[in-house]
């Protein structure tokens, strides 16, 4: 049997529980022989009864101690499995164990990018196998149509779970032409949108959105378009967090918001304050989010606009020392994109999990990209860009031509959803001043409204609702 070491707290709770116990018996004595002087004769039994109570007490004190160590012990021991250190390891001065990271981590000093790499994609095409959605029609390319019969899909003020930051009619755009727009592609028609099809699709299963708040807006899209015939008292959602949960109790299932704008682990994690001067990612791990997402059916992931806010840091999950390197913004998306396609090369088996990817959003910060001479923004625009061929600098091509081919790699594993020729063209679609703005503006910026316009987001009901029509499109 295993002795029980008593650390020194431990002893001193049971030196006072013993000194205690002898106080009370010096008093029983001092009182016993004031009732002898007095002739009272102390009742025998009473006494004894009162000494068996003190050592029953004592020994009570010593065993829970030793319950407490057991505990402890067990606790440390599990601690310890955790970390995976094995014995014969020598473990040197400088360990530490591998810290989570937060926004208040930092880099303790900063070097050039030494070129390392997190690891190859290990998975080859399977033959006869096309990466991407196996279809005869090229959903992608085509013309949005004013349709103000079918669309908008849904009403704004119809959808309690809809979002401030993309609620515009409610934050007084006047005009709502924006909603009415339905795309049509080239040389065939997309799936007419049904919400009883679609919940039947996801019955007994997780849908999720993964990524930032592009894809934020997605998943708002998507939960205002099935909430609808779901009854109050049968549908959920929780608090919000760093992933947030639908549930829809009929058909058994979620659809969810994961928010990882890096997709890697990142001091950017938290779903609120993440605006941070130095932005640290951990190229080489996904295994935090992973353990999130795993699990669902259908995923569907994003990442673009983060990487182009300049260089961001690298912390190496074996860098115990705080020493980071510094490389750019895009070829730290292709260190995050390389580690994500490993994880879905070792772990995605297309036959139980769909995998989406969606391309690029497109941003409207400069009008003199559609309108030359002009200077300004999406502020105040209403109509849509007519030239099929129109690319602005919001689609930044080396980062499109990057992720092509990291997914060149992934086969059938992935389908890839291109949103970005059919958004550059709706320019109308934007927030731009018609949101809530959790900052205070300055009378600067109230003069001049282009100046505080939020060109990157899309208003709903809006072209997010065009790209969960594709989604369905292809489940």
């Amino acid at each position: 049997m295993r002795k029980i070491r008593i650390s020194s707290q431990h002893r001193l709770f049971l030196l006072l529980s013993v000194n205690l116990s002898l106080s009370l018996s010096l008093c029983l004595c001092r009182m016993m022989q004031r009732w002898h002087k007095k002739r009272t004769h102390f009742p025998l039994l009473a006494a004894l009864i009162f000494f068996v109570f003190i050592v029953c007490s004592i020994l009570y004190n010593e065993r829970s101690i030793q319950q407490i160590h057991q505990n402890l012990d067990h606790h440390v021991d599990d601690s310890l499995k955790k970390t995976s250190v094995p014995e014969s390891t020598t473990v040197p001065p400088n360990y530490s164990l591998p810290v989570v990271l937060d926004r208040f981590s930092t880099c303790r000093s900063t070097v050039k990018y030494s070129g390392r790499k997190a690891g190859k994609i290990v998975h080859r095409p399977e033959l006869g196998h096309q990466r991407g959605i196996e279809e005869s029609c090229d959903f992608f390319s085509g013309k949005w149509v004013f349709d103000n019969t079918s669309h908008p899909l849904y009403n704004e003020s119809d959808c309690p779970y809809m979002s401030d930051q993309l609620a515009c009619h409610k934050h007084g755009r006047p005009d709502l032409g924006y909603q009415y727009w339905r795309w049509q592609p080239r040389n065939c028609n997309l799936k007419r949108w049904n919400v009883t099809e679609m919940w039947e699709k996801l019955r007994g299963k997780r849908l999720m959105f993964v990524g930032d708040s592009l894809n934020r807006g997605q998943w708002i899209s998507m939960i205002c378009l099935l909430q609808s015939i779901i009854p109050a008292d049968k549908r959920s959602i929780s608090p919000n967090a760093a992933l947030t949960v639908f549930r829809a109790e009929e058909y058994n299932a979620t659809v969810e918001f994961l928010w990882a704008p890096l997709l890697v682990e990142s001091n950017s994690d938290d779903p609120v304050n993440h605006r941070l001067d130095e932005r640290i990612m951990r190229p080489d791990s996904v295994l935090k989010h992973a353990s999130q997402w795993e699990q669902a059916d259908i995923l569907v992931f994003n990442t673009y606009l983060w990487w182009r806010q300049g260089p961001v840091k690298l912390l190496w999950s074996s860098e115990t020392n705080g020493i980071c390197e510094e490389i750019d913004g895009l070829g730290g998306m292709e260190l995050a994109m390389e580690a994500w396609a490993s994880w879905v090369a070792s772990n995605v088996n297309p036959l139980k999990k769909r995998v989406f990817f969606v391309t690029t959003s497109p941003t409207h910060l400069w009008s003199r990209e559609w309108e030359p001479r002009s200077e300004g923004n999406c502020y105040n625009e209403k109509t849509l860009i007519i030239d099929e061929a129109y690319w602005g600098s919001g689609s930044d091509l080396p980062t499109m031509r990057m992720v092509e081919k990291v997914l060149s790699n992934l086969s059938s594993k992935v389908s890839v959803i291109n949103i970005t020729q059919l958004t550059e063209y709706r320019k109308d679609g934007h927030p731009s001043i018609y949101r809530k703005f959790w900052e205070t503006l300055s009378p600067e910026q109230l003069s001049n409204p282009a100046s505080y316009s939020d060109c990157i987001h899309w208003c709903l009901p809006g072209v997010p609702d065009v790209w969960n029509e594709l989604l369905f499109q292809f489940l």
